[in-house]
């Protein structure tokens, strides 16, 4: 592994609840601008290594290194539901001492290519679901634009919207060099939107091996038809299979 490179450098992790082994030397890395997805069953312990990034939760055994600023989107909407868009998406920025007014105005900065123009002054109850997504992910960024921890974002999204966010996220990944870490069930999601992908196993996890995604997304809707990603897809199911 390149540490040099490394926003996110996971080494030997394991991790136990009430005696039960959830994690089992976890090893695994997150280079500068890449989209990493990670793939498992449920219950997997996937959100218990984000929550290790985020230092929510202690290892037992193992080392991390985290290079730079880590924001976390959970899988729940987390929008104040008696504040507008604009406001809800400012909440990081107040919090961390910032002015009502110059909170606005950064917002604002980003309301475009975050694709939510014209909503600024709704409430999150006028907003469609991945009108919702998007405001979360923006206010996400807000929180640190460095490292953003993505727990399926999309997962509660019909097909078509989810589809939308899997392009528009891949867009954004180009616009701001973000370095992004995905939880997914959905293997088409993690081929469509990923650099890389790492799955992993049923508890106590274990890296069952890394695929890389090398594909071209010029044509993206017709991305799932082509060769190459069938044989992703299937290197993908083949480690998935054998647990």
């Amino acid at each position: 592994m390149n540490s040099y490179q490394s926003k996110i450098l996971l080494n030997g992790i394991s991790k136990s609840y009430d005696g039960m082994k959830i994690l089992k030397d976890i090893s695994f890395n997150v280079n500068k601008g890449e989209l990493v997805t990670i793939v498992g069953p449920s219950g997997s312990g996937k959100s218990t290594i984000f929550n290790i990034i985020t230092k929510l939760t202690e290892v037992d055994g193992g080392s991390l290194n985290i290079n730079g600023d880590v924001s976390y989107m959970y899988q729940k909407d987390m929008m104040v539901p008696w504040k507008k868009v604009i406001d809800n998406i400012a909440i990081p920025l107040v919090l961390n001492g910032m002015k009502k007014k110059e909170a606005r105005e950064i917002v604002e900065k980003h309301i475009g290519i975050f694709g939510l123009e014209g909503f600024q002054e709704k409430y999150p109850s006028q907003l469609s679901g991945g009108m919702k997504q998007r405001a979360n992910l923006l206010k996400t960024y807000l929180t640190s634009n460095d490292i953003m921890l993505l727990d399926e974002p999309f997962g509660a999204l019909d097909s078509i919207t989810r589809g939308k966010l899997q392009k528009w996220l891949v867009g954004l990944k180009k616009k701001t060099n973000s370095t992004i870490l995905f939880i997914t069930h959905d293997i088409d999601e993690a081929i469509l939107i990923s650099d890389r992908i790492y799955v992993i196993s049923e508890k106590p996890a274990i890296i069952k091996g890394e695929v890389k995604v090398d594909i071209s997304r010029d044509n993206y809707e017709e991305i799932s038809l082509t060769k190459e990603f069938i044989e992703i897809k299937r290197n993908v199911l083949k480690l998935l299979g054998n647990t």
